[in-house]
Parts: C-alpha cells; structure tokens; sequence
C-alpha cells in the first residue's frame, strides 16, 4: 500500500506535469508561423525563432513510396539519392561543399508519404542554401554513370539495414502481410529485384512528374524575418515552373481492403533472441476537428508505452518477467491507414506464446476495466509535453510543420491536436481497444532465431549519406 507521503507526492507531480504542459500550450499560443503562396503554387510557411543565429530550411514534395507503382518500388528513395549529384551551375558535390564550408549540415530523407530535403546552418547562409535547393528542384543532372553507381549504393544500403538486420526484415515481412493492396506493403528502399531492374529513365520520369513548385513546400524556421525570407524564395523559386501535378485530395483513393481474420508469418533470421510484433489496422488523422479516435488510440500508446512506470514495461518485465523489453508505438499522422504496433522480446525461458499472451492479456484488462481517471492525466501530460517538447528545437518545429503540411493537414492543426488530446477520455481508450485492438485486424509477425553464424559480415555502403 502507498504512503500518504507517496500518494501525495504523485498528486503533485500530476499537478506539476499538467500545469507544465497548460503554460507551454499557451505559450505555444504566441508562436507566428507566417503563411505564403507563390504564384507557381509553391507554399511558403516561416517560423521566426530568435534565440540563436540559426536557421533550418527545409523543401519538402509532397510524393513518396505511397505513391509508386508495382515494378518501380524504391525509386522515390533513389531519386533522393540522386539529388545529390549535381546541376550545370552546381556540378558534383559542390552542393555539400559548399554547406559544409558555411559550416553548416546537410542531408534528406524518403518516407511512404513525402520527401524531403533540408539544410541547418547560420542564418547569414540561407540565401545560398536557398539558391543551391531551388537549383535543383527542375535543373539535376541525371547521367546513366552516376545512376549505375547510386543503385548499387541503395541496394547494399537494403542490405545493411533491412536484409542482414533480423528485426528490420521482420518488419518489412509483417508490413507485406498486413497490408493486402495499400503501398504500405511496399518497402520504402523498395524490394531488391526492382532495385536490380530500376533505369536511369525511371528516376528521371519521377523527377519530371512529382518535382514542382506547386507540389512543394518550403519550410524555414530560425532567426529570421518571414517578410525576407519570403521574398528571397521569390528570388529563387519564383520563376519556376507550374507542373501538371495532381493534388493529394485528387489522387486515386488507396483503400486497404477490410482484413477477415488474423494473419501470421514466421520469418527464420540469424539472430540472437526471438523477436514479436502484434500489428493491428487503425485509422490516422483525417479531421482534426472532427475525429476523436486517433487521440485516443495516441493516449492508449502511452498507457502502454512511453514512460518507466508504463503498463507493458510495468507488468511484463518487471512485475511479471515475462519479457526483456515491450514496446507500444502508433503514429496518428499519414496519409494513409495507420497500424498501431505491439513488440517484445521474451526473456529467457520464456516462449512467444507465454509473452503474446501475456500482450492480449493486457489489452484485454484495458477493455474490460479502463484506466484510472489518476493515470489518464498523468500520461496525457506526458504525451502532451512529448509534442509540446518538440519546439525546444528549431529542427523539430521545422520536422513537426513540414510533416502536417505534406500529410494533408495543416500547421494550424498542431495545437488543435493538442487540445483534441487533452479531451480524450477513460471510456474513450476502452472504445477505441474494443475496436481496433481485434483478431480481425490483427497481423503477428515471429522471428525466429537462427544461428549467428549463418550470418554474413555487413559492409557500409561507400556513399551512404544517412
């Protein structure tokens, strides 16, 4: 039984945890993204930060493995690769040389829903970042040469993190399963053959039909002045083009059919330990305003997960010592269908059966007997100051703004995600555990362990930039 002294101390450390986050909500109130639209469609949104001499620039193009084809997996990955190569005014690598002579980072990253591309570095540098970025936005050079050397690059890039890395290849096997037809089933480096059979003529054909202004944003937070930054990317973005791209509300629907049954696969790796992952078909966000389930299902998260004293870690390793660790993840933002994902390893002794039990059995307590109003608030403050936290840095704003923006959401919706997680409810959490958290929606993905000497040595691509 708990002392008074401890009964307290967490009642103040609720109280603490829910003021904290009250004042940095509104704190958050008197941020000042400005908001522009060029005349060739690109969209502009400025954050002025002016607690250091920085600046992010980010260009993200609101196209990724979502949208490929069968045949042509990968190549949104490859593309981003090949940014890198060079246009007639900035040929090689004087992209990266010059970034880094400003001293100042660089890189880029593909995802199912969006690519992006970013430079952090004194602000007295942005005019050049920023004439570097539109540069090759419509004017990279891309040569068979330098493509046949990429490709290889990519594709022991897949093996190094995906192939020869047993928890990744599980994921990836578990992620072809879930998904029936959605791209979601596709990896986001793509499958190896296509990889093997990609052309210079496919990445260039993704450039021309995805790499417009109009199908951009460009995020800029830092210290700088929104009037300037603005019309500095007329300067450099306003004389390019418009391009016949589809809007994201006005591309082909990807609806994943309704799963009618559980799904297992078995994926044999050399590994040390088994590995488990309960995967189950979810929605994202698609109304701030209107929905409510995804921000339950994101407080359901961090009921289980997110925190020392959180359910899974709470009873399954500690209490109970049925696993080495448990994971609960979700992500509410995509453009597609989300998955909300179960994992853990069992501790010795232990078998998959005894630890997916062991993660039902803690579902099931939720449905059947809810959360406590006391742990409710505690872990809404710790999911609250979890996004709230992220404006500590002028990157994550950035990362947090371009992420809304090329999902389909807005901006504007960052605090209203906030307040909508504030309202979510004990019997809220059950509904949506009821729901969702079924054998019908259900994918289990096992690993396996084979022998360790089954393994082949692993190799760092040369030329792996991230």
């Amino acid at each position: 039984m708990k002392s008074a002294y401890c009964i307290a101390f967490s009642r103040f450390f609720m109280l603490l945890s829910a003021g904290l986050c009250a004042f940095l909500f509104t704190f958050s109130a008197w941020s000042n993204p400005h908001e522009f639209l060029l005349d060739n469609g690109l969209k502009l949104i400025v954050k002025e930060d002016h607690r250091a001499p920085v600046v992010v620039s980010q260009i993200w193009y609101k196209v990724g493995s979502i949208d490929e084809v069968n045949g042509l997996t990968g190549v949104a990955h490859v593309l981003e690769h090949m940014m890198f190569k060079g246009t007639e005014k900035f040929p090689g690598g004087e992209f990266s040389r010059k970034i880094a002579a400003a001293g100042g980072r660089e890189n880029a990253f593909t995802s199912y829903d969006y690519t992006g591309y970013y430079q952090q570095l004194h602000k007295n540098s942005l005019p050049m970042a920023m004439e570097l970025e539109s540069d090759r936005m419509r004017n990279v050079v891309l040569t068979e040469e330098e493509f046949s050397k990429e490709i290889k690059v990519v594709m022991e890039e897949r093996r190094l993190r995906t192939d020869d890395q047993p928890r990744a290849l599980l994921f990836e096997k578990m992620m072809a399963m879930a998904f029936q037809s959605h791209p979601y089933k596709n990896p986001i480096i793509g499958w190896m053959d296509d990889l093997e059979n990609m052309r210079v003529e496919d990445a260039k054909d993704w450039y021309n039909r995805w790499y417009a202004p109009n199908n951009a944003i460009l995020v800029v937070v830092g210290d700088v002045d929104a009037k300037a930054v603005y019309h500095l990317a007329q300067q450099n973005y306003g004389a390019i083009k418009t391009s016949n791209v589809p809007l994201l509300n006005a591309r082909k629907p990807q609806v994943e059919p309704v799963q009618q049954g559980t799904k297992r696969i078995i994926v044999k790796a050399p590994a040390e330990l088994p590995y488990l992952i309960m995967s189950y078909h979810v929605p994202s966000i698609k109304n701030t305003a209107s929905d409510w389930e995804p921000y339950a299902l994101e407080v359901l998260e961090g009921i289980l997960d997110g925190y020392a004293s959180a359910r899974l870690n709470k009873t399954l390793v500690r209490e109970d010592q049925i696993a080495n660790s448990a994971d609960a993840s979700y992500s509410a933002i995509s453009r597609g269908p989300s998955m909300f994902f179960l994992s853990a390893v069992p501790r010795i002794g232990k078998t998959i059966e005894e630890l997916e039990q062991a993660l039902r059995d803690e579902i099931e307590k939720i449905i059947k007997l809810g959360v406590t109003e006391e742990e409710l608030v505690r872990v809404k403050a710790q999911v609250i100051a979890g996004h709230v936290y992220q404006r500590d840095s002028i990157f994550s704003q950035a990362m947090q703004i371009g992420r809304f923006e090329s999902t389909g959401l807005s901006y504007r919706d960052i605090d209203v995600l906030l307040e909508k997680i504030k309202m979510v409810s004990t019997e809220q959490i059950r509904e949506v555990a009821k729901k969702y958290l079924i054998e019908d929606n259900l994918t289990v993905a096992v690993l396996d362990p084979q022998p360790l000497d089954q393994k082949k040595p692993a190799t760092i691509p040369s030329g792996l930039r991230h």
